[in-house]
């Protein structure tokens, strides 16, 4: 069973995160795992978790950021090598930057689920679509369980 976060509030924590990912795109379905540390610090409400990614999410060399309050709206930034901003809000849609080698995308974002339960538990579950252009692009969850390091 996963050691319980304890609360901490406004302290940077060292955690351990195991992060799936998967998405859905043309019927067909890939999945990413991430096993590692992270940064965690609970400040005015929001949980904010921050790794390095590696070439398993095919990201290496930048940072992400995830940054969720109680369930209703999160954001997820990667700063570094590849560079977005994609702002999550439970019924809305918001439309973000994605940067990539070949130059920035305004890009679509619908949230369908925001469950955060990391205090309690020590989970986090994302759900949302990507358009580009108005055009489909994929469907994304996010499922990330956060353990104590201690």
């Amino acid at each position: 069973m996963p050691r319980r976060i304890t609360k901490v509030t406004g302290l940077k924590k060292n955690v351990m995160i195991n992060l799936t990912s998967i998405q859905w795109q043309d019927n067909e379905q890939s999945r990413t795992e991430l096993i590692t540390r992270a940064s965690l610090v609970k400040e005015n409400g929001w949980d904010i978790i921050s790794y390095e990614d590696t070439s398993a999410t095919g990201f290496e060399g930048s940072v992400t950021t995830i940054k969720v309050d109680n369930s209703r709206n999160a954001s997820i930034t990667r700063k570094g090598t590849a560079n977005s901003v994609l702002s999550l809000e439970i019924g809305r849609k918001h439309f973000c930057q994605y940067g990539t080698p070949y130059g920035n995308l305004q890009i679509g974002v619908y949230t369908h689920a925001i469950d955060n339960t990391i205090e309690k538990d020590g989970r986090l579950y994302l759900k949302y679509t990507l358009d580009l252009n108005s055009s489909y692009l994929s469907d994304n969850e996010i499922i990330m369980t956060v353990q104590d390091t201690h």
